[in-house]
Formats: structure tokens, sequence, C-alpha cells
């Protein structure tokens, strides 16, 4: 059995014995069933790794002790920020699972007029809570050791106006050029529309803006893929892909 990697919301440091939070605990003790004198990898998105001994090990509680600390390097040297209109179903879900795979940074969920989605209040509040719990859980999965932020919702007329260094893109089957024109830079930001596409007044506040279109191909792609695919030819281009 491999080492399980964990994320452990509480700092870490080498020779610290801790308890793990209660779901780290579960997932260990429970799922995993595992036994003092296993052991496990740690992570609290500070950029390292934990090797950890399991000291204790019951259903309900483990005890662990860190052995040693690993700083990783599997970063991009470019910071992309995703604004996602949200999609109905498991299709955000799906989309802020495969960002992280790729290597996004940060990801804000948005509203615009032709989004689908009626969330609001605490069902909201809910929902963003367990969007960064899915990124979490990508993080465990690719060895990531910084977790990118799932932002709050925010308005997609509100989201475009705010500063930002790097390119600021989004994509047009009218553009004149791809995203492997664009010029050297460690950050992005990335506007992605919701299935029925942006209406003429918010591509033209995106414009305003200093959002720049890009083209991404000759085929229309669905809200989910075009996300991945953009984000996919950003790492190839500008990041750590190829």
């Amino acid at each position: 059995m491999r080492n399980p990697r964990i994320f452990e919301p509480q700092p870490l440091t080498k020779g610290q014995e801790l308890n793990l939070s209660e779901d780290g605990a579960n997932h260990v003790g429970r799922v995993l069933r595992m036994q003092p004198g296993q052991t496990l990898r740690l992570f609290n998105g500070d950029g390292h790794d934990y090797d950890a001994e399991i000291l204790e090990a019951g259903k309900k509680q483990v005890r662990v002790g860190i052995t040693a600390a690993n700083t990783l390097g599997n970063e991009s040297p470019l910071a992309i920020h995703l604004g996602q209109v949200i999609s109905r179903g498991e299709r955000m879900e799906f989309v802020i699972q495969k960002a992280v795979e790729l290597g996004v940074t940060e990801i804000t969920p948005l509203f615009s007029e032709r989004c689908g989605v009626k969330l609001q209040g605490e069902r909201l509040d809910k929902k963003v809570g367990q969007w960064q719990k899915i990124a979490i859980s990508a993080c465990e999965q690719c060895g990531r050791a910084l977790v990118p932020k799932v932002n709050e919702v925010a308005l997609l007329a509100d989201w475009v106006q705010l500063p930002f260094a790097g390119h600021s893109l989004t994509l047009s089957p009218y553009a004149d050029g791809g995203i492997s024109s664009l010029a050297k830079v460690d950050a992005a930001r990335l506007l992605i529309g919701p299935e029925g596409g942006f209406t003429d007044d918010e591509v033209k506040l995106a414009s305003q803006a200093g959002f720049k279109d890009v083209l991404l191909g000759p085929r229309v792609l669905r809200t989910e893929t075009a996300a991945l695919a953009a984000i996919t030819a950003l790492q190839l281009s500008l990041g750590d892909l190829g």
C-alpha cells in the first residue's frame, strides 16, 4: 500500500505530534483502517508535504508524528485565475477538479445574465464550501501542496472590473490570434461563459475592462470543455505542460 496523502488544516512542523482533524481521522481510521506504525503524507497548503507515522489509531481519533518536511516544486510558473460562470449539475464540480489538476491557482464562480443556476443565501455558501473541498481532494490526488482558493461567487460585471497584472482573456471564434501568440507573462485570468454564451453587453463590458479575445479552435465547445482546453493551452504556451 503506497502512502496515502491527506489534507490536514493546521500548522505542521517536523517533530510535531498531533491528532488528525475529524475528516482526516475518519479517512485514515475508518476508511483506510490504517494501524500504528504505518506511514502517510500530510499537507496543509503551505507548499510542503510532511511525512508522518501513525502513533495511535482508532475510529474517531488518529494521532501521528511528523518525521520530515519536504518542499515541493510542482507549481506552474503561470498563475491562472479561472472565472467560470456556474454550470448546472456536476459539470461545475468537474471543471473545478480538473482545473486544479491542470494547475490553476484561483477560481471564482460567476453569475452572468444567461447563467442557469439560481442558488442564493445559505445554499450558495454551502455549494462554495463543497467546491473548495473538491479542490482540496484534487490536490490530494495530483500531488499539489498549494491549494487553490475557491472564492465567493461574484457577478461577472464586478469580476471583470477587478485590477489584474497579466493577461485577461476570454474565448471568441472571431478572434484574430490564439493563445500561442500571447507574450510571456507570469499570470493570466480566464473568463469562461455559460452554455448560452455571453450577452452582447457582457462581451462589450469585458472588452472595456481589458479582456482580450483569443481563438481556441474551429469547433464550438461546451463550457466545461472550453475551460479545460483553454487552461491546457495556457499551460502549454506559458506554463509547465508539454
